[in-house]
């Protein structure tokens, strides 16, 4: 199991399997707050451990009053500190409290964006609009208040869409103020977490690196030695900056050429790892063993497994050459943590498998080193920048852990793989050159399994065309499309057309998320 020195104060989240959890605790630490999620058969504990100035209680799937509901302890609410409750949060507290929880019969639940009505000031609400639109996703809703909660807002077919107790300290929302679609929900969560429950707004991620080396070290030791599977990206390549900090020469890095990256990727790797930062760094070239692996592969669930059964066999056979190493570095994030295995043991589902989370073999037996475990990955940025990284690598894009592999629809083969690598380059070269990438998540490019007819110097071609995906995000949870400048869109197509063997037409990609993906696989 992985250290991680433990954070008191800020608020806890306890999580009743919401779509939306990472985003409650987003949005705390975008105030400067810590937050951490816990499963409800664990909020108790945790309680006592963080100690807490609030507690969020979120939404979830179930019915407060159906036998398999997710149970928490009672004593959540005898702990002194405020609770919020959002969704099922506050029909749980009504629940728990002597209220009544019944199904939305009359209106078959409440579902997107809805207008809110106040019906009374609150601290709660405070700075809030008589009338403000709100998010909504419920299809039951509370009948009764407990004893001493008065009604704060209404909508049209939900009598409570917020509700308080201020005397205990006990607060409830029927709508989601965590997502970007309610209007003014950045208000109502800073009221509740700033001015109700004071939680103190001190969480900088970037002034935590000397607290990660101190845990770094203390985990693995004066003699310790740890192995790791660096990829290049933002998440590995911070945590190998911080292991390397924490412990030297003792952290032996493997960066394994897969077939599937990015034009330049290993160069870039071997230069700021080997040259600038002097750590140990083995390049291990496997392009013919994972393209012999994914041959003829045309699923994208099983070319991830393909690729990380792989990638594994890869590491652990060059790990072997480092015998005294006991510990694995990896580059895990909170969101990893959450969506792959619920570690917090919460009822969220799973929701994409993680090449670094939950794939490793149980005999591997290595404690990992996972110093990054605790944040998002904004919030690694922060970090990369105190650590002196270049913004080349911290403020680089997200790219998916198969690589080209996603990007290139179906079956893969060296050549389509050439063709992508060399259009994403461009793609790339033009929005970053010409500085169109502030505001945007993710820029790329997409090549489709298929070959159309195109006329190139009076002559018939039938090449494969190649999509451009451009989206902006907050956390890639949800993604709207965006459109490049004319001239830009005309200067990358022309460029792709033209020296890229192989494509002769150039879509975009207008589809959110959802309905669509932010890849294409």
């Amino acid at each position: 199991m992985s250290q991680s020195e433990p954070v008191h104060g800020g608020i806890l989240i306890v999580d009743f399997g919401t779509q939306y959890c990472q985003l409650i605790a987003r949005r705390v630490r975008e105030l400067g707050v810590y937050s951490r999620i816990t499963a409800p058969d664990m909020a108790l504990a945790a309680f006592r451990e963080q100690r807490p100035a609030g507690v969020i209680l979120s939404g979830g799937p179930c019915s407060v009053y159906e036998g398999d509901a997710p149970h928490l302890a009672r004593e959540i609410l005898d702990q002194k500190v405020p609770v919020l409750g959002i969704c099922y949060g506050l029909q749980w507290l009504s629940h728990t409290l002597g209220g009544r929880v019944e199904p939305a019969k009359d209106s078959g639940g409440e579902y997107g964006r809805t207008e809110m009505e106040l019906t009374g000031p609150s601290a709660l609400l405070e700075g809030v609009r008589a009338r403000s639109t709100v998010w909504m996703s419920h299809g039951d809703k509370v009948a009764t208040l407990p004893p001493g909660f008065t009604v704060l807002a209404r909508s049209g077919p939900c009598p409570v869409a917020a509700a308080a107790d201020d005397k205990r300290g006990f607060y409830g929302l029927q709508f989601h103020p965590e997502v970007s679609h309610s209007e003014q929900g950045d208000v109502v969560l800073r009221n509740f977490v700033v001015k109700i429950a004071r939680a103190a707004c001190d969480w900088r991620p970037g002034h935590i690196v000397a607290e990660k080396v101190r845990a770094i070290a203390a985990q693995v030791g004066t003699q310790g030695e740890v192995v790791m599977g660096l990829s290049g990206g933002v998440d590995s390549s911070v945590a190998a900056v911080l292991i390397h900090r924490a412990i030297g020469a003792r952290l032996h890095c493997v960066f394994v050429d897969n077939g599937l990256l990015r034009q330049g990727e290993r160069d870039v790797v071997e230069h700021l790892f080997r040259d600038q930062e002097h750590v140990d760094l083995r390049i291990v070239d496997a392009r013919e063993r994972f393209l012999r692996a994914l041959d003829g592969v045309d699923d994208p669930e099983r070319k991830r497994k393909i690729i990380g059964k792989v990638f594994v066999d890869v590491f652990r056979e060059a790990a072997r050459d480092f015998q005294r190493a006991h510990f694995l570095g990896q580059g895990t994030l909170y969101p990893d943590v959450i969506e792959s295995v619920a570690a917090h043991g919460g009822a969220t589902a799973v929701i994409k498998s993680h090449h670094n989370v939950g794939g490793l073999p149980e005999d591997l037996d290595m404690e990992l080193v996972e110093p990054l475990r605790d944040l998002f990955k904004d919030e690694v940025r922060a970090i990369g920048r105190e650590l002196g990284l270049p913004s080349s690598l911290v403020d680089r894009q997200p790219f998916p852990g198969p690589g080209l592999a996603v990007r290139c629809v179906g079956a893969l083969s060296a050549e389509k793989l050439e063709i992508l690598r060399q259009a994403d380059a461009i793609v790339r070269d033009e929005v970053e050159t010409h500085a169109l990438h502030k505001g945007l998540w993710q820029w790329f490019a997409v090549l489709l399994p298929v070959r159309s007819v195109g006329v190139m110097g009076d002559q018939r071609t039938y090449a494969y065309p190649v999509v451009l995906r451009v989206v902006s995000s907050q956390d890639g949870m949800t993604a709207d499309w965006e459109l490049l400048p004319l001239e830009a869109l005309r200067r990358i197509s022309s460029r792709i057309i033209n020296e890229v063997k192989g494509v002769n037409r150039v879509c975009l990609d207008i589809t959110s998320k959802p309905p669509g993906t932010i890849e294409w696989e």
